[in-house]
């Protein structure tokens, strides 16, 4: 390529440096369809703080079921990427969202990962308080106040959708409502009755020393299962299958009749009772499904374990998980359900090993993006998905660091240099 002379001008200057600094679309393969994400954007900082806004503020993340909130003050907390949320049922009965922020000066306004209210909500710092509805209804020392009207400063809302009991909430518009999302499915799950569900326990919380990106693509790969989960295997067969739709990732197993060699997996197959409430072509089936970009369902025959995959830093993330389930209270069941714990607490250890290595590859120097299988649907699909809203990921190598705050358009006062023809944060222009 051939060198390009910058201007005199200081401010030319400046304009021209900062058009270097930004990354050039020369870089890239023109079509990268069929391959999968370069290893940078599991390490990066800056692609972390761009996904933080690209990809997470518009996307709908669960905070808990609407039965694990039974009660006028019941709540359930939510951080999320630096927001804390609660969910809070009303006197009223509805169920409703809020930013966990006093209005006053930003104090945490509910701790711990669930609890009750008493009819109200106190700050635990200066003691405004607000209505379980959101609005505020008292301050001491009013008179310090000019000019102060309670019904200007209640909580902030949080947009909230409940969808088949679930609780979702989103920072900002973005995504389709779950319900959409969700729509090739929604026969397929309205069969386990998910509105009826309870709470088997309490929200767990693990972390993983490995990017977000590298936990939601192993739980979408079908790939790894007969080479690294032989429990799954004994249990599946070669029965394991995957495909993938514009918003939501399925994979399933149907249960051998012949027993497996192993006997925690020997006995769930013999113990699992059938569970009133599906139709007989699902008493057999492991479904899973994963919801753009970080909410993933197990249903199984007897139980529906939620998990969600938080990123804490671009090499760490946490899983906040919990299992639900019908009331059932039958020795067979209760004995499946823990068969079923003791047989994916094995699969869990054998992904953790597993995405652990990955993320120590993608450090290398001689990690290149690799061709992915006409059969790996969902990571061709997660990986186009993420290049269109962060088109930087189309890059083989890490832009200049801060880049992920460069975006102001750039001044129109001089031309911009040709070999730089395309500005990958504004593909249009």
């Amino acid at each position: 390529m051939e060198a390009t002379c910058l201007p005199a001008n200081p401010a030319a200057t400046a304009e021209a440096q900062s058009i270097l600094d930004r990354p050039s679309n020369l870089d890239a393969p023109p079509d990268l369809e069929g391959f999968s994400l370069p290893g940078w954007i599991y390490r990066d900082a800056d692609f972390l703080e761009a996904e933080k806004e690209r990809v997470f503020a518009g996307s709908w993340q669960i905070i808990c079921h609407v039965n694990d909130i039974p009660k006028p003050g019941d709540y359930h907390t939510l951080d999320f990427l630096g927001d804390p949320v609660v969910a809070v049922r009303g006197k009223d009965l509805k169920v409703r969202a809020f930013f966990n922020v006093c209005r006053h000066r930003a104090a945490r306004l509910l701790d711990g990962g669930a609890g009750h209210c008493s009819g109200r909500i106190v700050c635990p710092y200066h003691a405004w308080t607000y209505d379980l509805d959101g609005r505020l209804t008292a301050v001491p020392h009013r008179k310090e106040f000019a000019d102060f009207a309670l019904d200007q400063y209640g909580l902030k809302p949080v947009e909230t959708e409940i969808y088949q009991g679930f609780i979702f909430v989103r920072l900002k518009p973005g995504l389709p409502s779950v319900a959409e999302m969700l729509a090739p499915y929604a026969q397929e799950l309205a069969d386990y009755r998910l509105e009826e569900l309870e709470a088997l326990g309490r929200v767990t919380l693990r972390t993983r020393r490995v990017n977000w990106k590298n936990v939601t693509d192993n739980y979408s790969d079908a790939m790894h299962i007969t080479v690294a989960h032989p429990g799954l295997t004994r249990l599946f067969g070669q029965s394991y299958g995957v495909e993938s739709k514009a918003w939501v990732d399925k994979m399933w197993g149907r249960l051998r009749d012949a027993p497996s060699a192993q006997r925690s997996e020997r006995m769930y197959q013999s113990v699992l009772p059938d569970s009133p409430h599906l139709p007989a072509g699902r008493q057999r089936f492991w479904t899973y499904f994963k919801l753009w970009p970080n909410i993933a369902f197990d249903l199984y025959p007897d139980q529906i374990d939620f998990m969600q995959i938080i990123p804490i830093s671009p090499t760490e993330t946490l899983i906040r998980e919990i299992a639900y389930a019908h009331p059932d209270e039958r020795r067979e069941m209760r004995a499946a359900r823990y068969l079923n714990w003791r047989i994916n607490r094995r699969v869990s250890l054998e992904d953790k090993a597993l995405i652990e290595r990955v993320q120590c590859g993608m450090g290398s120097r001689s990690f290149t993006p690799g061709p992915l299988g006409r059969g790996e649907v969902a990571l061709r699909s997660f990986a186009r998905r993420l290049r269109e809203l962060i088109p930087e990921s189309r890059l083989e190598h890490a832009p200049r660091a801060g880049w992920h705050v460069h975006d102001a358009p750039l001044p129109t006062s001089q031309p911009r240099p040709a070999q730089f023809p395309v500005d990958l944060r504004n593909p249009r222009g």
